[in-house]
């Protein structure tokens, strides 16, 4: 299932989300201007790589930011972004500007590091906004559980659009999340699940508390 949009409008312009991706837009037309041998260093340089976090901590910590403006192609860019645009604007009216910037970095180095946690010793560059985008993903279902998210779905031989209640069509999705983690090998190449379930109970536990404590 896809989601195309939702049915929940905002009261602001979302100047951060569309800041952030156009720089991860800027950012990764460089990384396709480099050479191979450039790229790898490229990647050596900024990415999260948990094993040199864990020797060298003071010089990689940059990597805990660098690395969600960083994406492995052009698919992992795209998906990325559009899950933003969806659901980041909402969350960003709700925090302002630079309460949902610090907020979606915030969760994007939670993510990270709970992945280096459970593979401390690999020497895999961990790249990619899903972590981030997650914690907005888990804000998003604690402040609009009720919003309908119109999403494409295969029945019979075609796909039809269905609103869906952003509670249902997140939870669904967490939930094949966690599988995936539960079952993925942190120490081999693939999809770091692990750091979008992270990412996804951080952002809804953050935003939570924030609701609580300034009633919004």
């Amino acid at each position: 299932m896809f989601p195309l949009y939702d049915d929940n409008p905002t009261q602001d312009t979302s100047i951060v989300v569309y800041l952030l991706i156009v720089v991860n837009v800027l950012i990764f037309g460089y990384q396709l201007s480099l050479l191979d041998f450039q790229f790898v260093e490229w990647i050596r340089n900024w990415a999260l790589i948990p094993k040199e976090f864990i020797t060298q901590p003071t010089k990689a910590a940059v990597t805990v930011i660098s690395s969600q403006f960083l994406h492995g192609n052009i698919f992992h860019l795209v998906g990325n972004m559009w899950f933003l645009y969806l659901f980041g604007n909402n969350i960003e009216d709700k925090l302002s500007h630079w309460k949902f910037l610090f907020f979606y970095l915030f969760c994007g180095a939670c993510s990270g590091l709970a992945q280096v946690i459970t593979a401390p010793m690999s020497e895999l560059p961990m790249v990619g906004a899903s972590g981030a985008i997650s914690g907005v993903m888990g804000a998003y279902l604690v402040r609009f559980p009720r919003a309908r998210i119109v999403t494409l779905l295969w029945i019979g031989f075609s796909f039809i659009p269905i609103p869906i209640p952003a509670v249902v069509f997140l939870g669904l999705w967490i939930a094949g999340q966690t599988i995936y983690a539960a079952m993925a090998n942190p120490n081999l190449p693939g999809v770091a699940y692990l750091a979008h379930v992270s990412g996804f109970v951080v952002g809804a536990i953050a935003v939570l508390i924030y609701s609580k404590l300034t009633k919004k």
